[in-house]
């Protein structure tokens, strides 16, 4: 790839994503290069990039740059599928997973894509033919989902025009190794290396005696039958219905190696990035109302533990670490989600990960050092003083 001439835009629908977009034009003006956005997206921000349709997005642009969260990285890789354009993905407001940068580490990013100092990793996609002839092409899965008020899903699972099992189920799920952390997971998918070829297939909530995921080498035929028994299906390509399946229906699943390839700085590892994503404490402490959904991740990129509600960071407990031990900074809950008792819900979060850790706790934060007097179950985890610190 020699100097980039032409960057393409793809914004999240709702985010704010002024101060990337402004990075990537102040970045652009200085090299000569120019950028595109889609209409659609450019027309409702002021801004110097030329608005084109997809179409010409994907025929012009030497790099494309996701500004959002997953699902705009989803749509970025779908835009320029089967095409060697590289993909960077731009971290716009909550934790994304797919994403390799943050916002405020743009600038950098770009600096290094100009002085090749980069990887390109290649992403598998799946795609089928769906029951009324639409081709549809998926990053994450494609899923089989039962209709609420319908029967389960009842799906025979053919290998090489063989049948080799049949789930009954909620759902089930053939994802690619980057989809195998997305629904697969949640349905008790193994986590797959994004460097391993093959498909993943996942039953959610399986009834049948038979539950195990399975995976599959690319090369080998896989054939989904809706069989006579099964409720309607709904048919789910990265999280988003596109059309249905009745008993009767079959789809051929079939891999698409080399679809899309993503942008590695080489900051963190997909390790690192699973386990940011999925080292979730449990929602045991409730109390909480209506954040039922509140989950706290460690951001350690950000030597931060974040408050998700709903997917948006509601909270956040800085921290650093100096050697073996953990000193808890300082904690901040966003103003509109404050009266709930998310402090104490981080702090707990935090002290919880130092004891699974068994890291000593030193607490400079005067809310985490308030809650452990109120929490004595915790002060063994604190850190002996010593004649140094």
């Amino acid at each position: 790839m020699g100097m980039v001439k032409v960057v393409g835009l793809v914004l999240h629908p709702r985010r704010d994503c002024g101060s990337a977009i402004d990075a990537i034009v102040n970045w652009a003006v200085r090299r000569n290069v120019t950028v595109l956005g889609l209409h659609d997206e450019i027309d409702r921000i002021d801004c110097e990039a030329v608005a084109v349709t997809p179409d010409e997005m994907a025929e012009r642009a030497g790099l494309l740059v996701s500004l959002g969260g997953d699902g705009t990285m989803l749509r970025t890789m779908r835009l320029v599928e089967g095409r060697k354009t590289p993909v960077l993905g731009v971290n716009v407001g909550r934790l994304g997973f797919l994403a390799e940068v943050d916002l405020p580490d743009l600038p950098d990013a770009l600096t290094a894509i100009d002085e090749h100092k980069f990887t390109i990793e290649s992403r598998t996609a799946v795609r089928t033919v769906l029951p009324d002839g639409k081709d549809v092409s998926a990053f994450n899965d494609i899923a089989m989902v039962r209709v609420p008020g319908d029967g389960l899903a009842a799906i025979g699972i053919c290998v090489e025009g063989k049948n080799f099992v049949n789930y009954a189920a909620d759902a089930v799920i053939v994802a690619t190794p980057t989809g195998s952390t997305a629904y697969s997971f949640s349905a008790g998918g193994p986590i797959v290396s994004p460097n391993v070829e093959g498909l993943i297939v996942t039953a959610s909530a399986a009834h049948s005696s038979f539950n195990r995921p399975l995976m599959l080498a690319l090369q080998e035929q896989l054939d989904i039958d809706v069989l006579p028994t099964s409720g309607r299906l709904a048919i789910e390509v990265d999280g988003i219905i596109e059309g249905y399946a009745d008993p009767g229906d079959k789809l051929s699943i079939e891999p698409i190696p080399s679809a899309a390839q993503v942008i590695r700085l080489g900051n963190t590892s997909f390790y690192e990035r699973a386990r940011r994503k999925l080292r979730v404490e449990g929602s045991a402490q409730v109390g909480v109302p209506d954040a039922a959904d509140a989950a706290v991740v460690d951001a350690f990129e950000r030597q931060r533990y974040e408050l998700l509600i709903g997917g948006e960071v509601a909270g956040v407990l800085h921290y650093r670490r100096h050697g073996d031990k953990i000193e808890l900074l300082h904690t901040e809950i966003e103003q509109s989600f404050s009266g709930r008792g998310l402090a104490s819900r981080l702090a707990a979060a935090a002290l919880e990960d130092a004891r699974g850790r068994a890291t000593p706790v030193v607490p400079s934060c005067p809310f985490v050092t308030g809650y452990l007097d109120r929490h004595p179950e915790y002060a063994d985890l604190l850190a002996t003083p010593t004649a140094d610190s």
